[in-house]
């Protein structure tokens, strides 16, 4: 549904028409089916929207609902259209032992292909946040390392209690622009923080072409140089070598050719998969962009197809 064709003007109206249809479109796999048919998408990756399992405070409770998740991902859904349909794995990274067993039960016995992370995750309150490049989630990335399966970084909404710049602009809390933020800075606190010097093999997928960072990691680059005197993390490698070698990025909710070519050009076709962002944007106008755009046949068939079964042992 396009909210801007409603007849009730009022943009609160609107918007609460839009998420009604995304909420009802994120529960219906077979409407899901039906739309990936009618754009030849053969397989989806189905995973728990933000704010998921991390905006769960209490420890406890977060590897519940995670176990509770999964099972119903697997059991519920994907099982519906076990060919069409595959699911990432939420985790409870508010107890990173739990989370590491989690995941390997997920990806052993329920087929998951990876883990999906909505951001930081919360810790005893809405506040408090725990980043995945901090000590304590040294237990999950170990078993990550031992499954060689990828992570999606997810983005969501910053903390509350840092929002300060954006009073007054509440559209850009979220997907519009927080989103990218948020996630982008996490991004590079996992470059810096010597993650993939400590597990060289490791795999982050971030959506939204990489959330800006194709165009912005060059700069900092550039001036990590210039600060040898400040600290920022134990890495070895420019962030730059390690988006190249350790990220993909998806084409989930961009449209823009411009962007993709970009993208091409900083990481290489190799690096970059087809997503639609479903049900937050159609399938049908993702796909129409994407079927047209003007990309070499090689690398259409690499980002439409190949790289995802090769990533994802499909």
């Amino acid at each position: 549904m396009n909210p801007s064709v409603c007849r009730n003007g009022r943009p609160e109206v609107h918007r609460e028409l839009y998420f009604a249809e995304v909420q009802r479109r994120l529960k219906d796999v077979d409407q899901r089916i039906e739309d990936m048919d009618r754009c030849g998408i053969d397989i989806s990756i189905l995973s728990l929207t933000q704010p998921g399992i991390e905006g769960v405070t209490n420890a406890r409770q977060a590897v519940e609902m995670a176990r509770k998740m999964n099972d119903h991902v697997a059991n519920k859904l994907v099982a519906r259209h076990p060919k069409r349909l595959k699911a990432f794995a939420c985790v409870p990274l508010q107890d990173p032992e739990a989370a590491a067993q989690e995941l390997e039960m997920a990806v052993s016995q329920l087929g998951c292909v990876g883990a999906l992370i909505n951001g930081y995750s919360n810790v005893g309150d809405e506040n408090t946040a725990q980043y995945l490049d901090e000590p304590q989630v040294k237990p999950f990335w170990d078993r990550v390392s031992a499954l060689k399966v990828p992570v999606y970084l997810h983005p969501r909404n910053p903390l509350p209690n840092q929002r300060r710049i954006y009073d007054g602009y509440a559209g850009l809390i979220g997907a519009s622009w927080g989103f990218g933020v948020e996630t982008a800075t996490h991004s590079v606190r996992l470059m810096l923080s010597g993650l993939f010097d400590r597990y060289p093999g490791l795999t982050v997928i971030l959506g939204h072409l990489g959330e800006g960072l194709t165009f912005t990691l060059p700069r900092l680059d550039h001036r990590l140089r210039h600060l040898k005197a400040v600290s920022h993390g134990p890495h070895k490698l420019p962030p730059t070598e390690y988006f190249r070698r350790n990220f993909y990025v998806t084409t989930s909710g961009v449209f823009r050719t411009q962007a993709l070519i970009n993208a091409l050009l900083e990481l290489g076709s190799d690096r970059i998969l087809f997503s639609v962002d479903y049900p937050y944007e159609t399938m049908q106008e993702i796909s129409s962009w994407f079927d047209s755009c003007s990309i070499g046949e090689i690398d259409r068939a690499k980002i439409g197809d190949a790289n995802a079964r090769r990533l994802f042992r499909l």
